[in-house]
């Protein structure tokens, strides 16, 4: 009857390395007839429970220019991931896009988790900004051409993070050429703008030389003629352009030239226009005479052969009028033989008579004898008189 009641505080020094051990009563246990000795067993329970979640520090953000320069997950930035009784496992969740697209933010998430499944999250800020201007992608180098092999301006290729637009003409296009023969430039410049409104601008500058083109034309005309039109030596189409003169005392009226007041010779005309950048120059030489003037024409301006000695040795091979060609006479012409038959008949002569016989004279010879004959020469509308008289023929 003196055993006490069980008293959990008898066990004193109750520890554990986790947490504070829970002492309580279990069982009394005797061992018979000893009396004299009483033996307990004690029982401690030790509960190991983690409930401590790791930690670690959020990684360091990220600012790039373009959605492409976003690198991988990579958990090795999560540096610091610790735990009270485990090694933590490290493992990317995610990456959200707060859906815009200049100054972009992309939200990456990495796990931090123990042995025990406690977790953290942390988080990694990736700031997509570009503030680059677009970068041109083509060779711009000066080109230098003749100016009949201009190339067409490029198409721009650009390097950049977004679409880029041309603003304004593409290109835009400053050309130095002035019509003459002096060599140009032409400067092509483009103005241009990213999706970020990042603004940039290129050049490119042709040197050309220039090629002249030069038709000549040339004419002859009687200063009498009358006024000549310029334009019908010119076989282009533009006509916008000036007529100069480049030789001879003259002026001009527009593209009028009028020989009558002028001496008589050589003018030189020109006439140039651009064509596509190149120049034509049409040039044109006018011969100015005086052809077309019939001189007062007398009898004493005409001579006549008096003798046809057709040998070959180039002397009196013909029978001839000469000295009346500028007066536009037709001369008509018969030859008699001494017995007064006609032997030959001309009503337009050519000075291309030499003793042939085109009427019966001596048989059916084709030449006539040697001898003496008689011509009887008319000068058309000349207002003369016929001449006539004599001329030695000698066909051997």
């Amino acid at each position: 009857g003196e055993v006490p009641q069980p008293d959990i505080t008898v066990v004193t020094d109750a520890d554990d390395n986790c947490s504070v051990p829970v002492i309580a009563f279990v069982s009394d246990s005797s061992v018979g007839a000893i009396v004299s000795s009483t033996i307990i067993n004690v029982t401690q329970m030790i509960i190991v429970g983690d409930t401590i979640d790791p930690t670690a520090s959020n990684p360091s953000n990220i600012n790039v220019q373009c959605i492409g320069d976003v690198p991988q997950p990579d958990i090795s930035v999560v540096t610091d991931a610790a735990d009270n009784c485990s090694v933590p496992v490290v493992a990317f969740v995610s990456d959200v896009s707060n859906g815009q697209t200049c100054l972009e933010t992309i939200t990456r998430t990495y796990s931090v988790t123990d042995d025990c499944n406690n977790s953290i999250m942390v988080t990694q800020m990736i700031i997509i900004e570009d503030t680059t201007s677009p970068i041109v992608l083509n060779d711009l180098s000066d080109i230098f051409e003749d100016c009949d092999n201009i190339p067409d301006p490029p198409t721009l290729q650009f390097d950049d993070c977004s679409t880029v637009q041309i603003i304004g003409d593409n290109p835009q296009v400053t050309n130095t050429f002035d019509g003459t023969d002096n060599d140009y430039e032409i400067t092509w410049t483009w103005d241009f703008e990213d999706a970020c409104g990042n603004p940039g601008q290129a050049t490119q500058t042709v040197y050309v030389t220039t090629i002249n083109t030069i038709n000549l034309e040339s004419d002859d005309k009687c200063y009498d003629d009358g006024t000549i039109d310029l334009f019908d030596y010119y076989y282009g189409t533009d006509m916008s352009g000036t007529w100069i003169v480049v030789s001879g005392d003259t002026t001009l009226n527009d593209e009028y030239f009028d020989p009558l007041d002028v001496e008589l010779g050589d003018y030189v005309f020109s006439y140039t226009v651009a064509n596509n950048g190149c120049i034509d120059t049409t040039e044109v030489t006018i011969t100015i005479n005086d052809d077309c003037i019939v001189e007062d024409c007398g009898r004493q301006d005409v001579e006549i052969s008096n003798a046809v000695t057709p040998n070959g040795d180039q002397w009196n091979e013909y029978f001839e009028i000469t000295g009346i060609e500028a007066c536009g006479f037709v001369i008509e012409v018969k030859i008699f033989n001494r017995w007064g038959a006609m032997i030959y008949e001309s009503s337009n002569y050519q000075n291309n008579w030499n003793g042939t016989a085109s009427k019966a004279s001596v048989g059916n010879a084709d030449k006539i004898p040697n001898g003496t004959y008689y011509y009887i020469l008319t000068l058309k509308n000349s207002g003369l008189k016929p001449f006539n008289g004599h001329i030695y023929v000698g066909t051997k």
